[in-house]
């Protein structure tokens, strides 16, 4: 019996670390999380305009982001941003996003976005990147106003593939 106890906690003790370890890398549920990005900006707008209409968050949390991948890629576990969270109080790192707060963003977006029909007017490179950099101007028809050269900023991820950076939103609400 003490050897079977022994065993037991020789085992919690190995297994633990890699349960947190686990809790604490959080992100995306298995399987190709930038599959929707595509590998020309034009295709990712398209796609990402798409899941704006059908409100298919989850498409859009995976078409958005930075150079360093789908915006549910970087997200965080509970635990995981409980630590980055403490950290940012004393300025060691940023807030951490969870994948609430991603489904959220989502969801405004494609209120603000839902459309009748876009058409995509133009694509050109953005000067002064780092990374390669791609605007595509977007008209987007809401009922009986459109809104003309809306602009996309798409950036190239680690895989090559186009996510959707940044969006003028402002030229649809008409906020500055």
């Amino acid at each position: 019996m003490t050897n079977a106890r022994g065993i037991f906690g020789i085992l919690c003790f190995a297994v633990l670390p890699l349960l947190i370890a686990g809790c604490a890398s959080g992100g995306a549920p298995s399987g190709s999380s930038s599959s929707m990005a595509a590998t020309s900006p034009v295709v990712s707008v398209e796609r990402f305009l798409q899941a704006v209409n059908v409100r298919d968050l989850d498409a859009m949390s995976r078409i958005f982001g930075t150079t360093n991948g789908p915006v549910i890629d970087q997200t965080g576990s509970t635990l995981g941003c409980a630590f980055k969270r403490m950290g940012s109080w004393i300025s060691l790192s940023t807030r951490c996003r969870d994948r609430q707060d991603v489904e959220l963003s989502m969801d405004i977006l494609a209120s603000i976005l839902e459309h009748d029909e876009f058409r995509v007017r133009s694509e050109s490179n953005v000067p002064g990147r780092s990374r390669p950099a791609i605007r595509v101007g977007v008209d987007l028809v809401q009922g009986q106003v459109e809104h003309a050269d809306v602009p996309f900023v798409l950036v190239q991820g680690r895989d090559g593939r186009w996510l959707v950076e940044e969006i003028a939103v402002t030229r649809i609400t008409g906020e500055d």
